[in-house]
C-alpha cells in the first residue's frame, strides 16, 4: 500500500506541474500521469477498479463544496437551468444515441436505451474542476453548465431503478446490491428515501449548527475537520445505504449549510482533501485505459469516441441557442459538456451484471468514456486558444508569510478600480498592503513597482497574514461580486473593528452590501455615467451650471432611491412599481428645478418679489 502511494503521488508531483507550465491544466496533467504509471507504459500500478471506487469520493465532496457555495435562494434561481436545460440535454441526448445505437449498431433496444442513458452523462469531477481552475465556473455558461451536471447526478438515481427493468434475462450472476431496501416495496422506498433527504435537510439546519458551534468552543482545529469529515461520510453512507446518490445527498447538506457561519470554515477544511481526491480519481481514470483493446479496436472506438462528442456537442449547441446563450459562453457551454462522466462506470458495472450488454461491449464502453473525459480538458484548451488568452506568464503564490502586513489599508483587488484608490491612498501617505487574485494582473503592476501579492482575500489566513487585525480600513476592489460578500462576512466574524468599503458592480450588488450592513460603497460606473452625462447635456446647449445641477440632483435622487427602495429588493412587482415612481418623481423635480431656475434668471438686474 506504501509503496502504491508513493507511485501515485510522484506521477502527481511530476505530471501535473509540468502540464500547468504547458498550459494544458491539471486535470490532463493527472490523467497524463495515470496513463504513464499505468499496466500498459511503465506498469508501476495494476487493476484500478477498487481505488477508483474510493477515489470517487473525490466527487462526493466536491458537489459538498458546490452545495456550500449555493444558498437556496440562488439555487431556486438556477431552477429554470436545473430543470429545463438540464432535463432537455439528457432526453435529447439519450433519444439521439439510442437512435443510432438501435438503427446504425443493430443493438438490442434495451442495450440502446442503457447506453442513451449512460452516454448522455457528462463528467462533474472534469468540468467543474476545469471550470473552477480557468475562473470560468461563475461565467453564464459555467453556471449553465453546473446546472446540466447537477440535474445529471440527480438523474443517476431513475436511471439506477430503471436498468434492472432493461435485463435481458434472470441475472443468475448479479451482485448483491448494498441498499439495504432494495427488498421494499417501491412505495415504500420512495417514502424512505424522502424521509432520508428531509432528515438530512433538518440535520443540516437545526443539529449540525450547534455541533459545529460546540466542536468550535474546543479551539481544536483538527477536531473541527474531523467532524467536518464525519459529517459528509456520514451522509454519503446513508444515502449509499438507501441506494441514493452519496453525491446528491452531500451536496444537499451543502446547500442547506450554505447559511451557516461555519461555511467558510468548512471550505478550508474540506478542499485539501477533495483535491487530493479527485487527483487520484483522474489518475485511475488515466492508468484505467485499455490501449491493448485500443489498439485492437482503433478505428471503431475513434470513430464512436467522434460520433458521441459531435452528438453531444450538437444537443448542446442547439439548446444554447434556445436558451439564449450568446457568443463565446454559447461555445464553452458546448466544449465543457461533450464528453461522457464518471457515473458511467458505475452504471456500465451494473448493465454487465444484469446482462443488458455483453463484456466486449462492457469493455468497449468503459474504453470511449475514458478516451472521451480525457480529451475533455483538451476542448475547453482549444476554447481557451479560441479566445486567445495569454497564458505565457506564470503564476505566481505567495505563502501568507511572504505577504507584508499594515496597520493602515488592505486593498483586495487591484485592477482598475483598486489601483486608482491606491495611488489616492498612497499618496496621503497610507502604508498599503494589496492581494489581487491575477497572477498576470500582479505581473503587470510589479513592472511598475508597485508590490502586490497573490492571494484570494475571501481566505482567512490570508486576510490575517496581510493585518486585517490591526489595519484601520479594508478597499474591497474586486470585480466579483459573490466573493466581494464572502469577504464582507468573513471580516464582519473576524475582525469587526475593520472598517470596510466597497466596489459595488450594479445596483443588485449595491443592495446586497446594505443588506449586510455597508453603507460605504461606490457603483463602479455609475459616478463616471453620470458625470458623462453632464458632458452630454453642454453639448446639447444647457448651461455648465444647469448641467452641474442636473447632474447632481440626479445623484442625490438615485443615492435617496438606492437606500428608499432597499426593503423593496427581491420582491419584483412592488419594487417595480416603486421605482416607477421614483422615475416620475426625478422628472417632476428636475422640471420644477428648471422652472425655478428660469424665474431666477429672469429677475438679474431687476427687483423681483
Amino acid at each position: 500500500m506504501l509503496e502504491l502511494s508513493v507511485v501515485y503521488l510522484a506521477a502527481a508531483i511530476v505530471a501535473v506541474p509540468i502540464a500547468k507550465r504547458l498550459g494544458l491544466g491539471s486535470v490532463l496533467g493527472y490523467l497524463l500521469a495515470g496513463i504513464l504509471i499505468g499496466p500498459f507504459f511503465l506498469s508501476l500500478v495494476g487493476d484500478q477498479t477498487e481505488v477508483m471506487h474510493f477515489a470517487e469520493f473525490g466527487v462526493v465532496m466536491m458537489l459538498f463544496l458546490v452545495g456550500l457555495e449555493l444558498q437556496p435562494s440562488r439555487l431556486w434561481t438556477l431552477r429554470r437551468s436545473i430543470i429545463g436545460l438540464g432535463g432537455l440535454q439528457l432526453i435529447i441526448s439519450t433519444l439521439f444515441i439510442f437512435i443510432i445505437c438501435f438503427y446504425f449498431l443493430l443493438l438490442s433496444w434495451q442495450a440502446s436505451l442503457a447506453l442513451g442513458l449512460m452516454l448522455a452523462l457528462s463528467s462533474t469531477a472534469i468540468v467543474l474542476q476545469t471550470l473552477t481552475e480557468k475562473g470560468w465556473i461563475k461565467q453564464e455558461a459555467g453556471q449553465n453548465s453546473f446546472s446540466v451536471l447537477l440535474f445529471q447526478d440527480i438523474a443517476v438515481i431513475p436511471i439506477l431503478a430503471l436498468l434492472p427493468l432493461l435485463a435481458l434475462g434472470e441475472p443468475s450472476h448479479l451482485k448483491s446490491s448494498e441498499s439495504l431496501i432494495d427488498s421494499f416495496p417501491l412505495l415504500l422506498q420512495v417514502v424512505i428515501s424522502v424521509l432520508m433527504i428531509a432528515f438530512i435537510v433538518f440535520f443540516g439546519k437545526f443539529i449540525a449548527g450547534p455541533a459545529f458551534r460546540y466542536i468550535a468552543e474546543t479551539r481544536l482545529r483538527e477536531i473541527f475537520t474531523v467532524f467536518a469529515l464525519f459529517l459528509v461520510i456520514a451522509i454519503a453512507l446513508l444515502m449509499q445505504k438507501i441506494g441514493l446518490s452519496p453525491a446528491l445527498g452531500t451536496f444537499l447538506a451543502g446547500v442547506v449549510l450554505a447559511e451557516s457561519e461555519f461555511r467558510h470554515e468548512l471550505e478550508a477544511d474540506i478542499e485539501p482533501f477533495k483535491g487530493l481526491l479527485l487527483g487520484l480519481f483522474f489518475i485511475t481514470v488515466g492508468a484505467s485505459i485499455d490501449f491493448s483493446l485500443l489498439y485492437e479496436y482503433f478505428l471503431l472506438v475513434l470513430t464512436c469516441v467522434i460520433a458521441l462528442i459531435i452528438i453531444k456537442a450538437t444537443v448542446l449547441f442547439i439548446l444554447g441557442s434556445v436558451f439564449k446563450l450568446q457568443g463565446n459562453q454559447k461555445l464553452l457551454f458546448t466544449l465543457a459538456l461533450a464528453q461522457g462522466g464518471e457515473f458511467a462506470f458505475v452504471l456500465l458495472s451494473l448493465t454487465g451484471s444484469l446482462s443488458i450488454l455483453s463484456p466486449e461491449q462492457v469493455n468497449l464502453t468503459t474504453l470511449v468514456v475514458a478516451i472521451s473525459m480525457l480529451l475533455a480538458p483538451i476542448l475547453l484548451l482549444g476554447y481557451e486558444y479560441f479566445e486567445k488568452r495569454d497564458q505565457s506568464l506564470k503564476d505566481e503564490f505567495d505563502s501568507p508569510g511572504e505577504i507584508e502586513s499594515t496597520n493602515n489599508v488592505i486593498i483586495a483587488g487591484y485592477g482598475r478600480f483598486g489601483q486608482v484608490v491606491g495611488r489616492l491612498l498612497k499618496a496621503q501617505g497610507y502604508q498599503l498592503s494589496i492581494l489581487d487574485h491575477s497572477p498576470t494582473q500582479i505581473e503587470l503592476v510589479r513592472r511598475f513597482g508597485s508590490k502586490v501579492f497573490y492571494g484570494d482575500a475571501a481566505r482567512f489566513d490570508l486576510l490575517a497574514a496581510s493585518g486585517a487585525a490591526e489595519a484601520k480600513l479594508l478597499v474591497i476592489a474586486i470585480d466579483d461580486p459573490v466573493k466581494t460578500l464572502v469577504i464582507i462576512e468573513l471580516c464582519q466574524k473576524y475582525f469587526p473593528n475593520l472598517k470596510l468599503v466597497a466596489r459595488a458592480i450594479d445596483r443588485r450588488h449595491a443592495y446586497e452590501l446594505l443588506r449586510l450592513g455597508v453603507s460605504c460603497f461606490r457603483r463602479e460606473t455609475f459616478d463616471s455615467a453620470s458625470n458623462l452625462g453632464i458632458d452630454a447635456l453642454k453639448l446639447l446647449g444647457h448651461s455648465e451650471l444647469a448641467s452641474n445641477r442636473a447632474g447632481e440632483l440626479f445623484r442625490q435622487h438615485d443615492e435617496d432611491s438606492l437606500e428608499s427602495l432597499s426593503h423593496l429588493w427581491g420582491d419584483d412587482q412592488s419594487y417595480g412599481v416603486a421605482f416607477k415612481q421614483r422615475l416620475e418623481d426625478l422628472t417632476q423635480v428636475l422640471e420644477e428645478d428648471r422652472k425655478q431656475q428660469g424665474k431666477l434668471n429672469a429677475c438679474k438686474g431687476e427687483d423681483c418679489p
